[in-house]
Order: structure tokens, then sequence, then C-alpha cells
């Protein structure tokens, strides 16, 4: 069997998506795909590979009981092999839940995740294996995602959609629709990567703190993502994200990143994605943005049409 899932970037609504904005999301052309062989043996062999094939996680679990029987991690960095492998048998636990069937069966299986991206870029590593667990186990993925972590869903709409989207939470329930938004200008728009992995659930916990009642602004954000779709010029654009990132800077009591660490940038605006703080920026500008940022030590800067589908 063979699942595969598309990454996600949120261009509009980030933190306010979680109140009910409507926000605007791409689907990237980078995800991960989760490949599952049958084995005669009673145990679940995971291993997770980055997108140059090395294996950066490594589990066993036992079927019947399913819990973990041993575990390697190839990173002195965030977490322990431990960690992720409970989350990993979190998600199964949950799923198993919800269906049954799923793993109902005297066979194991060998599970092998691939990214097609680098792991720092957040871009969806765990969205991308929720939802592609969510197809093996024939359940919904919005539901296994919120059963078992936090967030708003946007990132499964990304997962299951090919084209961008506009992603609301209504009733507790996620609207998807497909939109039209295939700017004109798009030779004038980047990604560029702040060189550090932000972790959103630090970013919701933050904005959950507050408490406030920002029902003008989940408005104002709506109608703002609406325009984003539909803009014609450069120039209708940086208005929209100066505007946006004003907002957002208001509600979570930070600096827009422009302000904070590229105030000399004249080319175009800068644009926080998702969590502020870190993975990818959207930048307008022109042939001269790469080589402004890369003087600035971020080496990974990608086009629109490199990055979205």
């Amino acid at each position: 069997m063979h699942f595969y899932s598309n990454g996600k970037l949120l261009l509009t609504g980030e933190y306010l998506v979680l109140d009910g904005a409507k926000s605007l999301a791409l689907p990237t052309k980078f995800g991960q795909d989760l490949v599952v062989e049958k084995i005669k043996e009673s145990e679940i062999i995971w291993g997770s590979f980055t997108s140059k094939g090395d294996c950066w996680f490594e589990a066993v679990f036992d079927l019947k009981k399913l819990r973990l029987i041993n575990c390697s991690f190839n990173s002195n960095k965030e977490g322990s092999a431990e960690f992720i492998a409970e989350t990993l048998l979190d998600i199964l636990k949950e799923a198993k839940r919800m269906n049954p069937d799923f793993l109902d069966t005297e066979n194991g299986f060998v599970v092998k995740t691939n990214l097609t991206f680098p792991r720092n870029w957040g871009l969806g590593s765990s969205s991308t294996l929720i939802n592609s667990i969510a197809s093996w186990a024939k359940v919904d993925a919005f539901q296994l995602l919120w059963n078992s972590f936090k967030g708003s869903g946007y990132d499964i709409a990304c997962a299951q959609n090919d084209s961008p989207i506009f992603y609301q939470i209504e009733n507790k329930k996620p609207v998807v629709k497909q939109v039209a938004f295939n700017p004109s200008f798009k030779e004038n728009l980047f990604f560029v990567h702040l060189n550090q992995k932000q972790d959103s659930k630090d970013g919701i916990a933050k904005f959950r703190e507050s408490g406030d009642d920002f029902s003008k602004e989940i408005k104002r954000i709506s109608e703002i993502s609406n325009d984003f779709s539909k803009t014609k010029t450069v120039a209708e654009l940086n208005k929209l994200i100066v505007e946006h990132e004003q907002i957002i800077s208001n509600i979570i009591k930070l600096k827009p990143v422009k302000e904070k660490l590229f105030s000399d940038y004249n080319l175009g605006e800068i644009k926080s994605l998702g969590a502020w703080g870190g993975d990818f920026v959207l930048v307008t500008g022109n042939e001269k943005t790469p080589s402004y940022f890369k003087n600035k030590g971020f080496e990974t800067i990608l086009t629109y049409a490199e990055m979205i589908l």
C-alpha cells in the first residue's frame, strides 16, 4: 500500500484560523509518502527517512499489544527516540480506537515514510504523517489530528488537496473550498527559510493565553484572505501583507518579521507564515531579492513555482 500527502503553507490567517477566520492555504510540491508492506511477524517495523534517503528514526512495535519494543533516533537535537515513538504510538492507537478493524491482523507490517523536503523546513512532517495514517486506517484525518494533537487542520486540508484552498472552521467542522489563486506576478514571489524550525504548539499556546475577543480581527483577516486571492498586482498584495502583519503583530505582541530582521529590505514586503518566528516567510520582490537574503545568511530561497503545486 502506498499513501502520499502534500506539505502545506498558510498564506493568511495564522493564529486566527483557530477561531474561525477564513484562511488561504497552499499545498506544496513537497510532501511525504507512507509505504506499507505485510510481513509474517506480528510486529510493526517502522522506518522514517529523510529527503536524502537517510533513516532518521526506527522503531519496532508489538502489533497485538500496540506497545513499543525498541527504537532509535538519529539526532542529538529535538526530542528523544522514546518521545517520537510514543507520539507515533498514540496516533496509531487513536486510529485503531476510531476504526477497531485497523491493525486487527495476524501478520504485521513494515512501514516506511519518506519526506521529500528537509525536516527543518516545517512544511508538515506531522500533518502529512497523520493524513497518510488516516488513509491507511480508513478514518477521518481531521478527527485523528484533533484527537491526538491540537491545531486548526488547515495542514490536513492541504495534504488532501492539489490546489490552493480557503480553509475555515465553522461549528467545529472544517470547511474547505478550492480557490483559483494563480497570481500573474508569481515571478515576484519567493519563500525564504529563516534557518530555524518553529514549534507551532508554542505559538498557539501563547496566542491562547490572551483570551481576548478578536471577532473584529477575524472578520478583517477573512476579508484580507479573499482579497489576497484576487490581487492583480504586487502593489495590491504588498498593502494587504502590511495590514495583515500589523493585525497579527498586535494580537500576539511580536514584531513583524520585516521590522525585526529585515528592516533595510526595500524591494518589497515580507510576511510571516503559520507560527511566527521560524520556518518560511513569503517575500515580494524582484530578481535582486535572492541575493539580498543570501547576503544575510539565508540560503534557502524558493520561487513560487518551485514551492507551490
